[in-house]
């Protein structure tokens, strides 16, 4: 059964730091690229980051500098690591998987995790 878990959201205050996690379960992780997602509320879905399965990254300009994508295939993680964080980063996060390469079309990612929830607030 293919699976994909966040985790890792929380409160944060502006400025400070999370590190996100992504589970990945029944499939080979390492022939797939891994994508991050967000969504707030009233808001679209948006791609946060992508890693490949050779570990090349792509960033959305509004986090570029601040969030940093990771992958452990032996222990089928990916983590984002996420500091500077500003309120408009507040959101639902998501992981998905794309079959070997990043891609901006999101109904190209498939087996989207429950999300986890992000808050930046004072």
């Amino acid at each position: 059964q293919v699976q994909l878990v966040e985790s890792g959201g929380g409160l944060v205050q502006p400025g400070g730091s999370l590190r996100l996690s992504c589970a990945a379960s029944g499939f080979t992780a390492d022939m797939y690229a891994i994508g991050w997602f967000r969504q707030a509320p009233g808001k679209e879905r948006e791609g946060v980051s992508c890693i490949t399965r050779d570990a090349s990254t792509y960033y959305a300009d509004s986090v570029k500098g601040r969030f940093t994508i990771s992958r452990d295939n032996a222990k089928k993680m990916v983590y984002l690591q996420m500091n500077s964080l500003k309120p408009e980063d507040t959101a639902v996060y998501y992981c998905a998987r794309r079959w070997r390469s990043c891609g901006p079309t999101l109904s190209e990612y498939a087996y989207w995790g429950q999300g986890t929830q992000v808050t930046v607030s004072s």
